[in-house]
C-alpha cells in the first residue's frame, strides 16, 4: 500500500523533517500506516534520545567508486544537525527507525567503536588504507560532547599512525586540535568542512541545528592556522537554491585558508524525496516545481540516481554549468581539486616497531 505523506500545520522549530515516513522494512507496512502523527504537546516535548549499542564491527569497506576513500567508519547513526537533504536519512531504516524525525532525535551510539578499531588495526592482516570518518553522519554532532568516541578513535589512529579523512560541520572538532596537529605533521589527516552556502538564512533553513556560516569560516581559519589541511566540501549543491553563490563561496573559504574545494550535487533518495518536497512547500513554495525539475535534470528525469558507480554523479546542462562554475572558482582562488595524498607508509613501519616490543 502506498502511503501519501502529510505535513501537519504546526512547524517543529529546529527540525529539518516534519514527518516520520514509514520504514520500508516494517513488516506491517502493507496493511498498517505506521507513520507517527504528533500532537501539539508531543511536538513541543520532542527531545533527542541517545541509544547506546555494542557494535560487532566498525569499519565498512567502500566498494563503490563514488567514494574517494577505501573505508568508512560511523561512531553514531542518526544526526542532530537535522540537515533535511541528507542522503544518510534512509540508512536509519536499517536500525528500525524512520528517516524523518527519528533520524534527528534517535541517535545510536556505538560505545565500543574505538576498541573495535584498535583490534582491527592491530591485526597482522590489516593493510593501511585511508578511512573516512564518517561515511553517513557527523562524528562531531552534539552527542560527541558527552561520549567523546570520536576523540578516542583519533587516539587509536594516532597510536597506529593510520591515515583518516574527517568530514564535519561542527566546531567541536577544535577540541581535538592537539591530536589533529600531531597527525597533520605526518600527513595522516585531512579535514573536510561541509559548507554549501554563505547565505546563513538559507543555511539555517537547510541545516537548522548545524554551525553557522560564520562559525564554519572561522573553523576553517583556525584549523588551517594550526597546520591542519582543510578541504571544503560544498554539498549538496541544489539548483535554484545555492548554485548561484559558488564563486562567492570559493572566495570566502579561500580567504579562510582552505586548500581544496570539492562539490556534490543533491540527490533525493528514498524517503528523502518526500521530506525535501515538504520542506520546499513550506520554505520555497513559489519555486517548488522549478527546483524539483532542475534536480530531475541532473539525474535523467529522477530525483536521484541509484545506479552503482553513479550515485554521486550527475549530468545534463545544469550539471555542466555547476561544474564550470567550480572549475572557474578553483582557478580564481587557487583551490585544489585533487584527492588528498594520505601517508600510509608510517603505519607499516609503526606496526613493525610495535611487534618488536612483544
Amino acid at each position: 500500500m502506498k502511503v501519501e505523506l502529510q505535513v501537519k500545520d504546526q512547524y517543529i522549530k529546529g527540525k529539518g523533517a516534519q514527518i516520520n515516513p514509514n520504514n520500508p522494512f516494517d513488516k506491517l507496512l502493507k496493511t498498517v500506516d505506521t507513520r507517527e502523527h504528533f500532537s501539539d504537546f508531543d511536538r513541543k516535548e520532542l527531545k533527542t534520545t541517545y541509544i547506546e549499542s555494542t557494535a560487532k564491527s566498525i569499519l565498512n569497506k567502500v566498494e563503490s567508486p563514488d567514494i574517494g576513500l577505501s573505508y568508512s567508519m560511523n561512531p553514531y547513526q542518526g544526526c542532530e544537525h537535522s540537515s533535511m537533504y541528507s542522503y544518510a536519512r534512509d540508512a536509519h531504516n536499517y536500525w528500525g527507525y524512520s528517516s524523518g524525525l527519528d533520524f534527528e532525535t534517535k541517535i545510536l551510539v556505538k560505545t565500543n567503536a574505538a576498541e573495535l578499531l584498535d583490534q582491527k588495526l592491530s591485526s597482522t592482516k590489516w593493510v593501511a588504507a585511508p578511512i573516512m570518518l564518517s561515511g553517513n553522519t557527523d562524528c562531531y554532532q552534539s552527542v560527541e560532547k558527552e561520549y567523546e568516541i570520536t576523540r578516542d578513535i583519533l587516539k587509536v589512529l594516532l597510536k597506529h599512525k593510520h591515515p583518516v579523512g574527517i568530514v564535519t560541520k561542527s566546531a567541536l572538532i577544535l577540541r581535538d586540535i592537539d591530536i589533529l596537529q600531531n597527525m597533520a605533521q605526518h600527513n595522516l589527516v585531512n579535514v573536510a568542512i561541509s559548507l554549501n552556502t554563505i547565505d546563513d538564512s538559507l543555511r539555517q533553513k537547510l541545516e537548522p541545528r548545524a554551525s553557522s556560516v560564520h562559525t564554519r569560516l572561522a573553523l576553517i581559519d583556525k584549523l588551517s592556522s594550526a597546520g591542519i589541511p582543510v578541504t571544503v566540501l560544498a554539498a549538496p549543491i541544489i539548483p535554484g537554491l545555492n548554485d548561484t553563490g559558488i564563486i562567492k563561496l570559493a572566495k570566502k573559504v579561500s580567504e579562510a585558508g582552505a586548500r581544496a574545494l570539492h562539490h556534490i550535487v543533491v540527490r533525493l533518495n528514498g524517503n528523502v524525496k518526500e521530506i525535501f518536497k515538504g520542506w520546499l512547500s513550506r520554505n520555497i513554495n513559489e519555486s517548488t516545481d522549478t527546483i524539483l525539475n532542475q534536480i530531475r535534470s541532473l539525474h535523467n528525469g529522477d530525483l536521484a540516481n541509484s545506479k552503482f558507480g553513479q550515485k554521486m554523479k550527475s549530468d545534463g546542462v545544469i550539471e555542466d554549468m555547476i561544474h564550470q562554475q567550480f572549475k572557474l572558482a578553483r582557478n580564481l582562488y587557487m583551490l585544489d581539486d585533487e584527492i588528498f595524498d594520505y601517508n600510509t607508509e608510517l603505519f607499516s613501519r609503526n606496526k613493525v616497531r610495535q611487534g618488536v616490543l612483544f
